[in-house]
């Protein structure tokens, strides 16, 4: 370990929590260098979806390398790329009458959002973009000016602007897009008429707050009327986290753009693009482009993971069963420890339970790793025990990561009486 607390920076965080060297993975298994191995329920934050070294998609990569195919292209064409445009339109976009351009950006999930915002900046001439209390959206200037969290906001050192925030489903008990639509309408609101409006369905980092159905069709009816743009950031919950591959499906909303990244690649090899609708695809060649927007290596495994989950609904089935198991877990906690926890939150494979305070969710989160199990916590306060476990886990493997989280609660919950009798 000497040699990560000498050069490493600060800035690390997961590995505080963590404090092992893992040296290899398969599956939800996360194996150290000295023989443990501890079940993954944080999923590289919802970049390992399939898990870790998926067996289909090492295969394919291996032969792709094996036989010289190109690794670096920029933005030129390359076989890879086209197959994974193809698989992609096919079973992905086709299926749910989606018409979207592909924008490949550079590989990261922040950098999608920053062209999103760019490019609705640029089409509609406004600079505004309305984004909502809780959300995370990266933690470059653009998207951080997006994000609501403030220690992540506090690291910028300079002013965020060209956002307003407005409350997210739910906040505070206000309704936000009522509130929306008054300022809208009422030309001494203050609020500039914006370009568009960031989201996220669930909201990843902000806690696991799902916004309902009728929200988002009301807010996306909202933005047709006063021609205003709809970006869903799905970095996180997109790619069949929340059971669907998008999470705005069950809504029947259509965005303008949607942001995607995390997941895509299948196999955690960088990867973001941006999808928006083909009149929106105003950009002038190079006008926001970066070195390693053609990651090939990426789209192999992205094809392989389209075509081999997404090609039929029975990977929908199994993120249902598996998402059901979670939240019965879920259920079983809240009623055998009412003054520990709040609520539910999420759903799909996104989901969580709220302690009554962070200070708790990190107790927990400590406990099930002590036990073999490598979980995190979200929300302002982190005070959301977030389960994220691969999409692909089996039955008995996830029984087994519940089974750890609910040892660890009632360890938890024992110390807790003690200290207070």
């Amino acid at each position: 370990m000497d040699i990560f607390n000498q050069k490493e920076s600060n800035v690390r965080s997961y590995s505080n929590n963590f404090p092992v060297v893992f040296s290899t993975a398969k599956g939800c298994w996360l194996h150290t260098e000295e023989g443990e191995r501890y079940l993954d329920f944080l999923a590289g934050a919802g970049s390992l979806n399939y898990g870790h070294n998926n067996a289909i998609f090492k295969q394919a990569l291996l032969d792709y390398i094996d036989a010289d195919g190109i690794t670096h292209g920029l933005d030129m064409h390359s076989q890879a790329k086209a197959q994974f445009l193809n698989a992609f339109n096919n079973h992905i976009l086709a299926p749910r009458e989606l018409d979207y351009k592909v924008q490949f950006t550079g590989p990261t999930g922040t950098n999608a959002v920053e062209a999103a915002m760019k490019l609705a900046r640029k089409v509609t001439k406004r600079t505004n973009i309305v984004t909502f209390t809780n959300g995370f959206h990266g933690c470059t200037a653009g998207a951080l000016a997006a994000t609501g969290n403030q220690h992540h906001r506090g690291g910028q050192g300079a002013p965020l602007n060209g956002t307003m925030r407005l409350p997210y489903e739910g906040y505070a008990g206000i309704d936000s897009l009522a509130l929306f639509e008054t300022m809208l309408s009422d030309n001494s609101s203050g609020l500039d008429k914006p370009a568009a409006v960031l989201l996220e369905v669930v909201q990843g980092e902000g806690g696991l707050n799902a916004a309902s159905e009728t929200w988002l069709q009301r807010l996306e009816k909202l933005c047709r009327q006063h021609d205003i743009l709809m970006i869903v950031d799905d970095i996180q919950a997109g790619c069949g986290r929340t059971g669907t591959f998008f999470s705005f499906e069950p809504a029947g909303i259509k965005p303008d753009i949607v942001t995607l990244s995390k997941s895509l690649s299948g196999y955690g090899l960088p990867m973001a693009v941006v999808l928006l609708k083909p009149e929106l695809d105003q950009w002038q060649p190079g006008e926001h482009n970066g070195t390693f927007r053609g990651n090939n290596h990426a789209f192999v495994t992205a094809t392989q993971a389209i075509e081999n989950y997404w090609a039929n609904d029975e990977f929908e089935q199994h993120i249902h069963a598996r998402s059901e198991q979670v939240n019965k877990a879920i259920q079983r906690t809240l009623r055998r420890y009412p003054s520990l926890f709040v609520r539910s939150k999420g759903r799909g494979m996104m989901q969580g339970i709220e302690c009554q305070s962070g200070d708790l969710a990190s107790a927990i989160s400590k406990a099930c790793f002590d036990k073999g199990m490598v979980i995190e916590t979200a929300g302002p306060d982190d005070q959301v025990v977030k389960f994220f476990c691969p999409l692909t886990i089996s039955e008995s493997e996830l029984e087994q990561g519940l089974h750890i989280f609910e040892q660890a609660v009632d360890s938890v919950a024992e110390k807790l009486t003690q200290k207070a009798s």
